[in-house]
C-alpha cells in the first residue's frame, strides 16, 4: 500500500546540500542491474507465484471479525477493556486495510470475488475503497516512473527539510475526517458540478503523497466499478451521518471509530516513512537501485508483523518480485538470502527494525540546507 493509505499532503522541496544531494544522485544513477541477483529472484521463485486461495479468505475474514469485534468492545465497554479493545481493533483493521496492496496486484481470477468482499467488509466501512489504490499503485512499480516526479508514491523525503518528517505523519492524524468529506459532501456535490469532478477523480481519487501528482479519468470495466464503489461508500458516510444526527448512532461510538480510522493511518504513514530510504531526487533508476532504495526487514525482528502487515515487511523484495503473493514472500527472501553470496546488492536492502530507519530518514533530512 502509499504506500498503503497515505493522503496527498505538499511538503516543500528544498535544495539539498550540493555535496550530499550530488552524491546521492550520481550513487544511484550509476547503480547497473544486478543480473545475476535478477536472475537468481526470478529462477528461485517461479513455484510461488500463485495466489492461495485458503490463506487469503481465512486471513482476511479471521482479521476482519477480530477488528469489528475489539471495535464493538471498545464502543460498548468500560475502561481498561475498552482501551483494550482499540489497541486490538488498530491492529487488526490496519492488518485488513493492507490486504488493498494484494488487490491491486493479484489476478482477481486467482481469486473470484475476493476484491469485492474487501471493499464489503473493509474498503467501505474504512473509506478506502478499492479504486482510491487500484490504477494508482502499479504507476509507483513503472519501471521509468519509480522516484520521478509522474511517482505517485515518491517523495525524495530524506532531501527536505527536517519539519517534513513531522508533517508527513501528523498528517495522518486528520485523514479519517478528509475520507469522511470526500465521499460524504465531494462524491454528490462533484455529481451535480463538472468542474469539480474533475478535480475530485484527479487529486482526491487515490491514495497518494507525491502532490504533483493528477490521476487520469477511469475507463471501461474500472469506470464501472469505480462508480459502483463511490456510490457504496458515499451513502454509507451518509447513512453513517444520518444514524448519529438521529440518535442512533451515538456521537462518541462515531469518535472511537474515527479515532480507530486515524490510528490505523498513522501506523501506515510512519509505516510509509520506512519502506524506501527516499534518497532519489527525481533521476529514472535501475530495478537494482530501486530495489536498494527500498527497505525488508525481515526476521528475527518481530514487530514487524504488527507496523507491517500482509508483506508489507518485505518491501524491498516486492519492488523485486512485485507479483508475488505476500504469503510467498518469506520463503523467497529465505530462498535468495541462502543462494546468494555476502557481496550481494539483494543483502544491502535489510534493515534491523524501524526506530533504525527512522533515525537515519530524520538524521539525513539534518544535513538539508533550511
Amino acid at each position: 500500500m502509499a504506500q498503503g493509505m497515505s493522503s496527498s499532503l505538499v511538503l516543500d522541496r528544498p535544495a539539498a546540500e550540493p555535496s550530499k544531494a550530488a552524491a546521492l544522485r550520481v550513487s544511484r544513477e550509476r547503480i547497473a542491474d544486478d543480473k545475476a541477483m535478477l536472475r537468481a529472484a526470478a529462477d528461485l521463485t517461479r513455484d510461488l507465484n500463485v495466489a492461495r486461495p485458503a490463506i487469503f479468505w481465512t486471513d482476511l475474514l479471521a482479521t476482519v471479525v477480530v477488528g469489528y469485534a475489539a471495535l464493538a468492545a471498545a464502543i460498548l465497554l468500560g475502561s481498561p477493556w475498552a482501551f483494550l479493545g482499540a489497541a486490538v481493533a488498530v491492529l487488526a483493521l490496519y492488518r485488513a486495510v493492507s490486504f488493498i496492496h494484494e488487490i491491486s496486484h493479484i489476478k482477481h481470477s486467482a481469486l473470484p470475488g475476493f476484491r469485492w468482499v474487501w471493499n464489503a467488509l473493509v474498503g467501505i466501512p474504512m473509506m478506502v475503497p478499492s479504486f482510491m489504490y487500484e490504477g494508482v499503485h502499479n504507476l509507483h512499480h513503472a519501471r521509468t516512473r519509480y522516484g520521478t516526479a509522474e511517482d505517485p508514491e515518491y517523495l525524495p523525503l530524506a532531501l527536505m527539510k527536517p519539519w517534513s518528517v513531522p508533517l508527513f505523519v501528523i498528517m495522518a492524524v486528520v485523514t479519517p475526517i478528509a475520507l469522511f468529506l470526500r465521499f460524504a459532501l465531494l462524491t454528490p456535490l462533484s455529481m451535480l458540478i463538472p468542474p469539480l469532478r474533475k478535480i475530485v477523480v484527479e487529486r482526491y481519487s487515490g491514495l497518494v503523497i507525491n502532490p504533483a501528482f493528477r490521476r487520469r479519468h477511469p475507463e471501461g470495466t474500472s469506470r464501472t466499478q469505480w462508480h459502483v464503489l463511490e456510490a457504496a461508500t458515499c451513502l454509507w458516510t451518509l447513512g453513517l451521518l444520518a444514524a448519529v444526527v438521529t440518535g442512533v448512532f451515538p456521537l462518541r461510538a462515531l469518535a472511537i471509530f474515527l479515532g480507530v480510522v486515524s490510528a490505523v493511518t498513522v501506523i501506515n504513514q510512519v509505516r510509509t516513512l520506512v519502506a524506501h530510504l527516499w534518497e532519489n531526487e527525481g533521476e529514472a533508476l535501475s530495478v537494482t537501485a530501486q530495489y536498494l532504495d527500498s527497505v525488508n526487514v525481515p526476521p528475527p525482528a518481530l514487530l514487524p508483523v504488527l507496523w507491517a502487515p500482509v508483506g508489507l515487511r518485505y518491501h524491498a523484495l516486492h519492488h523485486l518480485l512485485p507479483g508475488l503473493p505476500y504469503h510467498a514472500l518469506a520463503e523467497a527472501h529465505r530462498r535468495i538470502s541462502a543462494a546468494l553470496d555476502e557481496g550481494s546488492p539483494y543483502h544491502k536492502a535489510s534493515y534491523q527494525g524501524l526506530p533504525g530507519l527512522v533515525d537515519r530518514l530524520v538524521r539525513s533530512t539534518m544535513t538539508v540546507r533550511r
